[in-house]
């Protein structure tokens, strides 16, 4: 089989629409738009005159070294940095292998191509950076077009520099939802590998470490497409092909695996993902993970189970909070608001199963933490307020609810309300603004006795018809009115019709 003429049609140009151009134009890509930083990026990595050079410290002889043992001295560095979560050193250390690359073969070797890959790879995962990845993949794609002529017809590396280069393409175009023409991409590289394999060219083991890359690829075109029927089956040949090259306990199957499971929660099959999580937890855990790592695996589990809303799973969702928890529980700046919201979200699950004085009683010893972590106007304090409010109402203690609900005013100019942002008010504070959420609560209520009060009088309330109306329970409400207008006020009559007429 001629394996050049196989190869010089699969890198014949694909014809695109023009709603597909236009849509591509109209993505936002704030670190990957501005070019000149690009090229700012790739000037400090290859510059020899780097305000680094003497921290490294390197030997004298280094500075004499041939490009190639250079050029080798980088790719490990990139495996190394890479490896340490060093993603910037890592693509710097890729823009010098890309500039070494071309010093030792030239414009126009399959290598050089191969070097565009690499760092095109690099800028995908290592950044996000869809655009730089596309265009580093679409120079290397120019490249191997005329390395495919003699003499590197039966150069096996060209064949697989392809492989690589249209899976990476692939996986650019998804970013940037090209879906068509992601799909077209992957489908030349799933073709070309089936022919090397054929030809004896790559072995069956690299051949299923290519399709364990393609078939996740596969499937997040069609979970990006909402085609999630489509996507489950990629994603279990995926996870069957990382399984049968890395073995069951590779961190490789790990991202699959959490994939899997969203795809499969999402179709409902709330056993299936909870199983596949707990089986990416369990190798999260055998890895040394950090505390991060280890808290995030953690609340994966718990989070799926508390999506299946079945309640034999209500005690492994505590189980996995708590352990979640317990891994940043003694952390500070990011970590201490990480843990906090993950706590948040405890409470909720706790207040979702009946058992609100545990969650009211979490709140409150959260309370000032909270306060030092995102500060008193924050959102999640405002929430928090609101919800230990909430619960002494249920209690009877109107006082106590009363003292916490006007935490949610709007002292010296600064909104605190639950969803709201801090807003700066310019100019004086009128005593009407400084009580503007405690009286949208109040007044607005629920949608549901909005609706009900233009159904009784035939008119709106007189409120802000901007403000978006709170979660509270109607008896909540007709609650805080009476302990704010008082039981007779005409207000609190009219809510009182209200709620009665609805009720029947």
């Amino acid at each position: 089989m001629n394996m050049s003429f196989q190869l010089s049609k699969l890198f014949t140009p694909i014809p695109r629409s023009g709603s597909e151009d236009n849509a591509s134009e109209t993505i936002q890509e704030s670190p990957e738009t501005h070019i000149s930083s690009h090229l700012d990026e790739v000037v400090a990595a290859v510059s020899i005159t780097s305000r680094k050079k003497a921290h490294n410290k390197l030997p004298q002889t280094a500075l004499f070294q041939p490009p190639r043992e250079k050029l080798h001295l980088c790719e490990e560095r990139v495996k190394s940095y890479s490896s340490n979560h060093q993603y910037k050193q890592a693509i710097q250390e890729l823009v010098r292998c890309l500039a070494l690359t071309r010093i030792c073969y030239g414009d126009s070797h399959w290598k050089l191509a191969d070097a565009h890959v690499n760092l095109a790879e690099g800028y995908l995962q290592l950044k996000g950076f869809s655009l730089q990845a596309k265009q580093h993949a679409e120079k290397a794609k120019e490249i191997l077009v005329s390395a495919i002529v003699s003499p590197y017809n039966d150069n096996s590396d060209v064949f697989k520099c392809s492989v690589e280069l249209f899976c990476t393409l692939g996986k650019a175009l998804l970013s940037l939802q090209k879906f068509k023409e992601a799909s077209e991409n992957l489908t030349k590289a799933d073709k070309l590998s089936k022919e090397l394999l054929q030809c004896g060219r790559i072995i069956k083991e690299e051949w299923t470490e290519i399709q364990a890359r393609i078939k996740f690829s596969f499937a997040q075109v069609y979970q990006c497409q909402k085609k999630l029927k489509e996507a489950l089956p990629h994603y279990k040949e995926a996870l069957e092909y990382t399984v049968n090259s890395k073995g069951d306990k590779s961190i490789e199957c790990v991202p699959i695996l959490r994939e899997l499971a969203g795809t499969e929660q999402a179709l409902g099959f709330h056993n299936e993902a909870i199983s596949r999580l707990l089986q990416a937890h369990l190798i999260v855990q055998s890895k040394k993970p950090s505390q991060d790592q280890a808290s995030d695996s953690a609340h994966f589990v718990a989070r799926a189970a508390v999506a299946s809303g079945k309640p034999e799973y209500h005690e492994v969702a505590e189980k996995f909070f708590q352990e979640s928890m317990g891994h940043l529980k003694d952390c500070e700046g990011k970590g201490r608001a990480k843990f906090l919201s993950i706590q948040d979200e405890f409470c909720h699950f706790l207040q979702s199963i009946g058992q609100e004085e545990r969650a009211t009683l979490v709140q409150k010893e959260s309370l000032e933490a909270k306060v030092g972590a995102f500060g008193d106007f924050s959102p999640k304090v405002a929430e928090t307020y609101r919800l230990l409010g909430k619960a002494d109402l249920a209690q009877g203690n109107h006082s106590g609810a009363h003292k916490k609900l006007k935490k949610l005013e709007r002292p010296q100019g600064k909104i605190a309300r639950p969803g709201w942002n801090t807003v700066p008010t310019p100019g004086p504070v009128s005593e009407a603004s400084r009580v503007l959420p405690w009286r949208t609560m109040v007044v607005a209520n629920s949608n549901t006795l909005a609706k009900g009060w233009s159904k009784v009088t035939g008119e709106s309330r007189d409120t802000d018809e901007d403000l978006e109306a709170p979660a509270f329970a109607n008896p909540e409400c007709l609650q805080i009115q009476s302990l704010l207008y008082g039981p007779q006020d005409k207000r609190t009559l009219a809510t009182q019709q209200t709620v009665d007429i609805l009720s029947k």
